[in-house]
């Protein structure tokens, strides 16, 4: 008998048979099953198994973990039946019955951005260290100066120098670490659009095309419309009877994936529709170019209105008589907004109450945000601690969640468990509530995260120290307890991170 033939014997029988795999595979340490029917497993008693370290469910499959010498089990399980394995995506497939359409959804989302998350970590880790040098003051490095005046905040305390204001090189480095980080987020639409036909198994080089079409230099930044609307002075392409705005989508999220989206339609319509011996010529002029004029003429157009709407109800809430609520709930949906890029909104907003208030309640939130998105990473770290694939995405994840770029966070590890995120809002949204009841205000946008508390006005300082341990100690908790209580634990989202998982 060879060493997995009893266990391997015992594990088929605790599944429910043969009859209830509908397909199986295995990755580098686990037996992945896609089963007909999940009820039908017996947990306790699987967990029981001497070469069994642990069960869950991830996206409709059932997920055995053996450690490093699955391959051994595997091949001895397979003996066993009259099933072939098959590749994840198949099994990803057959486990699609068993997901609730939110998840497919949401796995859609985590799929298009998992290619990019590699990047993505870079360019968070350097906008965090870019953050520290030149948007936090220290004491020690003396107030700043401006045309020989000294520089105070709102409430007359000082403005200390920040480490780019009082050393040429770290003042270089910092402008020459703009180069990867911009290319990383101001051209992520670029990202978007080709993970989309990646995802979509369409032509990729067509949605790398369409992705620079949405952030050529040709274009008005994106991070200038706002101004240039007030202004009057958006540029145009002049028709004759008809203008259209020349806005580019830096950074922008839903108007990449509506016009990707566009993109792969197009193009697997038109190749059902066009003869093959002319599908290399008509099939990418066909989808490329129409989806480069509906991704300027309605998608994008569509993304800046949903952002009008979020932007004015944030307003709103923030004035209103419901502005405690509004703090829960802002804290709490915070996160799921960065996941559509529609938070970058609330930089208008924020720069408006600046101007009008002298400082800023709504920013306040968003550092806590970030602040609990790191600590449910961090509190799903110290869960898998010993599992060095696992902390090569955890650590760097929340080491830039804690520095104010979640990013990483999220479609690394929160998003992906599913558990984790809904432990985050739910600190965010306490967090949240907290700093609206208080009233905590900011003078200016600064680091989102742990180093936020430094552009917090002096009277609030010691409820936004408060609200910060709310965001910190409450998404840890709640993970852990999660996790402990498997609430939620069978809801995540089934996807691979290239670089991190290629084995």
């Amino acid at each position: 008998m060879s060493k997995f033939e009893h266990d391997a014997k015992e594990l088929l029988k605790l599944i429910g048979g043969e009859e209830n795999i509908g397909a199986m595979t295995h990755c580098a340490t686990r037996m992945r099953f896609a089963l007909k029917d999940p009820d039908k497993a017996k947990i306790k008693e699987i967990e029981a198994l001497p070469s069994v370290k642990g069960t869950f469910t991830q996206a409709g499959q059932f997920q055995v973990i053996i450690g490093n010498q699955v391959n051994d089990f595997h091949e001895d399980f397979v003996k066993l039946t009259h099933i072939s394995s098959t590749s994840k995506e198949d099994v990803k497939a057959a486990a699609e019955s068993n997901q609730v359409w939110w998840q497919k959804v949401m796995t859609f989302l985590a799929e298009v951005f998992a290619p990019i998350i590699p990047a993505i970590i870079v360019g968070g880790l350097i906008l965090g260290f870019r953050n520290i040098l030149e948007g936090v003051g220290f004491q020690a490095l003396g107030q700043a100066v401006e045309d020989g005046v000294k520089l105070t905040n709102a409430d007359g305390s000082p403005v200390w120098n920040t480490i780019v204001n009082v050393s040429p090189f770290w003042s270089g480095v910092n402008h020459f670490l703009w180069l990867p980080a911009q290319a990383i987020f101001h051209f992520l639409p670029v990202g978007i659009t080709w993970s989309v036909t990646r995802k979509m198994g369409t032509t990729q080089i067509l949605g790398i095309v369409l992705g620079i079409t949405l952030v050529s230099p040709q274009l008005l930044n994106a991070y200038q419309a706002p101004g240039a609307f007030a202004e009057g002075a958006i540029p145009q392409w002049d028709f004759g009877f008809f203008q259209l705005d020349m806005i580019g989508y830096q950074a922008q999220v839903l108007p990449a994936m509506f016009a990707g989206l566009a993109l792969a339609w197009l193009e697997k319509f038109w190749r059902k529709r066009v003869p093959e011996y002319l599908s290399m010529i008509l099939v990418p002029f066909l989808a490329l170019l129409p989806a480069v004029i509906l991704a300027h003429t309605i998608l994008g157009p569509i993304g800046w209105w949903i952002g009008n709407i979020i932007a004015e109800g944030v307003t709103w809430g923030l004035t209103g008589p419901l502005k405690a609520v509004f703090g829960f709930l802002f804290g709490a949906l915070y996160a799921p907004l960065v996941i559509t890029g529609l938070h970058h909104m609330t930089n208008a907003i924020d720069a408006q109450l600046i101007a009008s208030n002298e400082g800023t309640v709504l920013w306040p939130m968003i550092a806590l945000s970030n602040i609990a998105q790191g600590s449910a990473v961090l509190a799903y770290w110290w869960m898998t601690r010993k599992n060095e694939e696992e902390s090569q995405i955890t650590v760097p994840s929340y080491i830039s969640a804690y520095l104010g770029v979640t990013e990483p966070a999220m479609f690394g590890v929160t998003l992906k468990h599913v558990f984790p995120f809904v432990a985050a809002m739910i600190g965010s949204g306490l967090a949240g509530l907290l700093s609206t009841m208080t009233s905590i205000t900011a003078n200016s946008i600064g680091v989102g995260g742990l180093p936020g508390f430094l552009v917090i006005q002096q009277p609030y300082m010691l409820w936004f120290f408060v609200a910060m341990a709310v965001a910190i100690v409450v998404p840890f908790v709640l993970t852990l307890t999660f996790k402990k209580m498997n609430f939620l634990t069978d809801a995540g989202l089934d996807f691979d991170i290239p670089f991190f998982n290629n084995k």
